[in-house]
């Protein structure tokens, strides 16, 4: 390939880039559209070098890395957060509070009266998120959390014995179902970490970073790519030409 060729498809790399910055390239397809790009660059380095580069292999991993989006779910699992909601531990919180004042009825789940993994199956329904009914299988999602010191807000704690289940709504506090003739509340946390069986994280703690700014993480990876790659290119010719 000349050189000629290989600098008027550089400037058709370019082009493409700059769509992909512009935000004209579908997040689906942009992917797709990169990598095919930075193999061609590649390709093309190649050809005018006779010789072949990691830059582009590396390249369109870093950029295809940057463009992933961590697979989500709305049920929750075991060893696994439920992001599809978009619900947050501080979401779990504010939801729950809609609840304070509710009696306490065995087998519950509505605001005539509720009990404690009825409350938390409720309050994660609310939030689009499918948790079990009982609490040894609500004990079960989520991931752990190591302690009390490490607890977030809309974390779930269950003792010993897993016959309880709290929401921790943080500053030292819960909100829980207690028994009959009690009602929803917010409560001083009395457990200690010697009383706990495990506590578990259901849902994102905080929320993730925006898509667009993801793409733009992307775009700005595969432009950094694209000078590396270019830099290679035009050092490889004037050594060619030396």
């Amino acid at each position: 390939m000349s050189v000629d060729a290989v600098l008027s498809r550089i400037a058709e790399i370019r082009t493409q880039i700059d769509a992909l910055r512009g935000g004209t390239t579908a997040s689906a397809g942009g992917s797709a559209s990169n990598e095919a790009t930075t193999g061609a660059f590649a390709d093309a380095l190649a050809s005018a070098t006779g010789t072949s580069t990691s830059a582009g292999a590396a390249g369109t991993a870093a950029a295809d890395g940057a463009s992933r989006t961590p697979a989500t779910s709305v049920d929750a699992g075991r060893g696994t957060l439920a992001t599809g909601s978009g619900a947050t531990g501080s979401d779990v919180v504010e939801d729950a509070k809609k609840y304070l004042g509710v009696p306490y009825v065995f087998g519950g789940t509505t605001r005539s009266g509720m009990d404690c993994s009825g409350l938390v199956q409720t309050v994660f329904k609310d939030l689009g998120v499918t948790m079990p009914r009982v609490v040894p299988d609500q004990a079960d999602m989520g991931v752990p959390v190591g302690s009390l010191k490490d607890a977030k807000p809309g974390d779930l704690i269950i003792p010993k014995g897993e016959q309880h289940i709290v929401i921790y709504v943080g500053d030292g506090k819960v909100l829980h179902a207690p028994r009959p003739g009690k009602d929803v509340r917010i409560v001083d946390n009395w457990y200690k970490d010697s009383d706990i069986a495990t506590i578990r994280r259901i849902v994102p703690s905080e929320a993730a970073a925006p898509a667009a700014t993801r793409s733009v993480s992307a775009a700005g990876a595969a432009q950094s790519v694209t000078d590396l790659q270019t830099a290679a290119l035009l050092s490889a010719m004037r050594g060619s030409a030396a």
